[in-house]
């Protein structure tokens, strides 16, 4: 009898030993694409609802895109459906297919969310990216926006959607701010406008993302993409003191944050009246601005200059869905470790903020919103594997608070 017991007790130490094994032998695997000294991956997060524990981050800003659509809110796909770029050269362009994708198998993008092919007009969808946001405790979404009536080439109006994603991310203590878009014939003329309209139709909703400048002011902050395709000297006409329609201490006055590609942009936008500059690429070399080796002098002039310096970082970029010929500026995101190079370089350079290139443009495979594996007659989706659909969601809450961390250090 007492053997059968001391042997049974042996069995029982054996297969604990064995289970011990296989979950240190899984820790190590889920952590092994990681570089050395970088935060860990987390659990899998419960992200429906805002999680409990520390806040979200309003140095943290993450590009978001409202130009999705599906049968059931909008009768057909938008986006999900968008057509095949011809490349600028007509003898490269022959050399590639054109045309259409065919939702719902077919999307453009190489990755295929883990929501399906969405509606930004759903309100299911809208919470759920802001439980996702928040989960990554990103703090700002910045929103890209076109005037009432206006879209992108394969998208449909979309302003109207603004106070439901204003509503949402209020509920999820969660800002936005405003990502705008060029569009035919913008200028600084109709950037007034388009300021004064926002200001006026959305400025008192309490999700409305405003800045704390270092005078102890509250201005709200936009982003201007591609803000080179208007001169220096219309812009200064806007955002210098002087200019002809300043907006500068006026009731519209604001954060302008110009988008730098070239080194030449630089002493542009500073002369442009610009209070700052991001880099929104995610394809690290692809342009000056966004190539992580220039940021340390980005932002040496920026400080010189009494401009604030946004870096974007992103998980990686592949556009090849969209843009066939484009291979050359694919980045690999290498379990996650694209990502966090990029975002040490940005904490490096000791930003006040940091923006995500993307949430969820998958066009350009820059997303951070969950993904899950997919497998059709015709296409191989990229997936996130061997890590959950949140991976990113988790890396980001990582990094949010090392960046938080280091900031308290920075501020002593």
């Amino acid at each position: 009898m007492r053997r059968r017991r001391r042997g049974g007790l042996a069995l029982l130490l054996a297969a604990l030993f064995v289970l011990g094994t296989v979950l240190a032998l899984r820790t190590l695997r889920a952590a092994d694409a990681l570089p050395a000294g970088a935060p860990g991956m987390a659990e899998p997060l419960h992200l429906h609802g805002a999680p409990a524990g520390s806040g979200p981050s309003y140095d943290l800003h993450a590009f978001y895109y409202a130009w999705y659509g599906s049968p059931r809110f909008e009768g057909r796909y938008l986006h999900w459906d968008h057509a095949l770029v011809p490349h600028w050269d007509p003898k490269v362009s022959a050399g590639y297919p054109r045309g259409r994708h065919r939702p719902p198998d077919d999307i453009g993008s190489s990755f295929y969310p883990a929501l399906g092919p969405y509606s930004s007009r759903d309100p299911a969808v809208v919470d759920e990216h802001m439980g996702q946001l928040r989960a990554a405790s990103i703090g700002v979404l910045a929103l890209s926006w076109y005037p009432p009536g206006l879209a992108d080439d394969n998208g449909e109006a979309s302003d109207s959607l603004v106070p439901s994603i204003l509503d949402a991310a209020q509920r999820y203590a969660i800002k936005v701010a405003f990502h705008i878009q060029p569009y035919q014939g913008r200028d600084d003329h109709t950037v007034h406008e388009n300021v004064k309209y926002i200001m006026d139709k959305y400025g008192s909703h309490a999700a409305f993302y405003k800045y704390k400048t270092s005078t102890g002011r509250s201005l709200p902050l936009f982003y201007i993409y591609d803000s080179y395709l208007t001169p220096a000297e219309s812009w200064a006409s806007l955002l210098t003191p002087s200019g002809s329609h300043s907006l500068r201490n006026t009731a519209y006055d604001a954060v302008f944050i110009a988008l730098l590609v070239e080194e030449g942009h630089k002493n542009e936008i500073l002369s442009a009246g610009y209070d700052g500059m991001y880099t929104y690429f995610a394809s690290n070399g692809f342009s000056f601005g966004s190539s992580h080796q220039n940021w340390k002098a980005i932002k040496a002039f920026c400080d010189s200059n009494n401009l604030m310096f946004i870096p974007s970082v992103g998980p990686g970029y592949i556009d090849t869905s969209i843009r066939p010929w484009n291979n050359h500026n694919t980045r690999n995101r290498v379990n996650g470790k694209y990502y966090e190079t990029a975002l040490q370089a940005a904490l490096t350079v000791r930003p006040e903020i940091v923006s995500i290139t993307s949430f969820n443009e998958w066009h350009e495979g820059t997303q951070i919103e969950k993904a899950v594996p997919k497998k059709t007659l015709t296409r191989l989706y990229l997936d996130y594997l061997p890590h959950q659909p949140s991976m990113y969601l988790e890396l980001t809450r990582r990094w949010a608070e090392r960046f938080s961390k280091e900031k308290e250090q920075w501020l002593m």
